[in-house]
């Protein structure tokens, strides 16, 4: 039996797994299964591959995309670059990392892209960010990652820098971060929603709920909106075609 998986911690609901297991079921591949591991520290990673020798791949997500490349023994060049994996190939004693989110991001992101859309702000700067800002740059759009934290360097501002100025200018924003994922769906990213305008463009990687507040508020002002199902579906199969390759 071929094993895959998920590390991450808290990981209740996982989309990973009930995705996989029917794409199992669908594909009629009666030799593979997929199980959610849920680990409270990165450092009972080493543990959980000796445990699982069927292993053939992992998918990772929040908090560990940057944590567990520590115990990676190879990286492709994306993870290189911007120092956060989502996906591991386990093949015999080798651990090599790859970061689908890239694929996911890219494809699902440019479908409601506009040629105004110049410049982007990206709330967040865990592994998903860094993964939104790859490709941002490969697409040759200005970005600016907003964070709540005090200790500003260079292409980062606090949320309430986003002044008219800001809002005109940046009509792609990008939320990275967990806000209003279910079962916290009454919130949403910190931002003056009043500056909204059809021209804004918003992208939020949480796929549950299936509108977050984010979007709706968005969705209000005319902004074309994007949530982040599609680039778990494409990330996914990224990650299995890597895994088999």
């Amino acid at each position: 039996m071929k094993l895959y998986g998920l590390i991450g911690y808290p990981l209740g609901h996982s989309f990973s797994k009930e995705y996989f297991t029917k794409k199992f079921e669908r594909e009629n591949l009666t030799d593979c299964s997929f199980e959610a591991f849920p680990i409270p520290t990165i450092e009972e990673f080493p543990a959980l591959i000796k445990n699982n020798p069927s292993l053939k791949g992992l998918s990772v997500t929040i908090p560990y995309k940057e944590q567990v490349l520590q115990y990676i023994t190879e990286l492709s060049d994306e993870v290189k670059f911007i120092g956060a994996t989502n996906s591991i190939k386990i093949s015999g004693d080798k651990l090599i990392g790859y970061n689908t989110d890239i694929i996911g991001f890219e494809q699902s992101f440019s479908r409601h892209l506009k040629p105004h859309h110049k410049k982007a702000l990206i709330l967040g700067t865990g592994g998903a960010a860094k993964a939104v800002q790859y490709v941002l740059q490969k697409l040759n759009i200005e970005f600016l990652t907003v964070t709540r934290n005090a200790e500003l360097k260079h292409g980062f501002i606090n949320y309430s820098s986003i002044n008219e100025v800001i809002g005109k200018e940046y009509t792609v924003i990008i939320n990275c971060s967990p806000v209003g994922t279910f079962p916290n769906a009454d919130v949403c990213p910190d931002i003056p929603y009043s500056l909204l305008t059809s021209d804004h463009y918003l992208f939020d990687l949480v796929y549950n709920p299936a509108k977050t507040l984010f979007l709706q508020k968005g969705e209000e002002k005319g902004t074309a909106i994007q949530n982040g199902y599609d680039m778990l579906v494409l990330q996914a199969e990224a990650s299995w075609k890597i895994w088999n390759s």
